[in-house]
């Protein structure tokens, strides 16, 4: 936290429920006291019911911006003035900031995940790639990585809301980039089987896993992992999921979602304080109480 709060110190928020896990507010407000930054990072337990009322509260409350998770990421896209690109081209964000009262929505996850590779030592160009779910991480990693030079994507989603939103985004993304994308049912298990058959990175963006149900797992066979495959998880409470756990046991290299949470963080940091992040001290917070 800020070491003095002050009548001038700007709160930053963090929006979207359950947050009680998240280790921003830790990481962020260290790095604000560290470089003398008047800042304090709070976060706000938010359903996707009060979406609405969660943007309102920046404006009447003039907050310099919050990070948004889930259940929040597309559906508070609707109440903001202006997206990025990448946020409009995935309908989704999970950064706002405000600027004298105009709200824009930005999405770094994907930027995030890719730096998280390259920081990991894996080389993504020309190779293929399969993400479960196309929620909101799930699309801004797919969008990234078509936009970083990845040859082909596998996205799998279940037949749910999202998957008709999915096919739209997968649309445009094959429309815009040298990438092959293509959009399947996560319940067709032959097409699983076969995609991840061939694929060098398989990340798992869906919330099973998470530390309410430690034990689930969006892969429904451990028999498709192999030891060349790169196994990734965006979940980062726990650090180590099951899927990762699996991936581990098989011979694969893994990698953890708070290489993620720590790299998206880094652009969301320089356009709330015009200041860029230092990211090894960011990551010995965010690392350090990780389990």
């Amino acid at each position: 936290m800020a070491s003095r709060i002050s009548g001038k110190t700007e709160v930053i928020g963090l929006f979207g429920f359950p947050i009680s896990h998240s280790r921003s507010p830790v990481m962020q407000n260290s790095v604000f006291e560290a470089m003398s930054l008047d800042y304090v990072y709070v976060a706000f337990p938010v359903g996707l019911e009060k979406a609405a009322e969660a943007v309102r509260a920046i404006r009447v409350l003039n907050l310099r911006g919050a990070n948004v998770t889930m259940p929040l990421k597309r559906a508070i896209t609707h109440h903001l003035d202006r997206l990025s690109p990448a946020a409009e081209l995935a309908g989704a964000v999970n950064v706002i900031v405000n600027d004298q009262g105009e709200l824009s929505g930005h999405l770094t996850d994907g930027e995030g995940f890719m730096l998280s590779l390259a920081d990991a030592g894996v080389d993504h160009k020309g190779g293929h790639m399969v993400i479960l779910g196309a929620g909101g991480a799930g699309t801004a990693v797919a969008i990234q990585a078509a936009m970083d030079g990845v040859g082909g994507i596998a996205l799998f989603n279940r037949r749910d809301d999202l998957f008709n939103e999915a096919a739209r985004t997968v649309e445009k993304l094959n429309d815009r980039f040298d990438c092959s994308i293509h959009l399947f049912d996560l319940g067709d298990t032959n097409a699983l089987a076969t995609a991840i058959g061939s694929a060098d990175i398989l990340v798992n963006a869906t919330p099973l896993g998470m530390e309410d149900n430690p034990d689930d797992m969006a892969l429904p066979d451990v028999g498709l992992l192999r030891p060349d495959l790169v196994v990734c998880d965006l979940i980062y409470v726990p650090r180590e999921t099951r899927l990762l756990k699996e991936a581990a046991n098989k011979g694969c290299r893994t990698v953890s979602g708070l290489g993620m949470q720590l790299f998206q963080a880094a652009p969301a940091f320089r356009m709330w304080t015009g200041r860029d992040m230092p990211v090894e001290l960011a990551r010995q917070v965010l690392f350090e109480g990780a389990v």
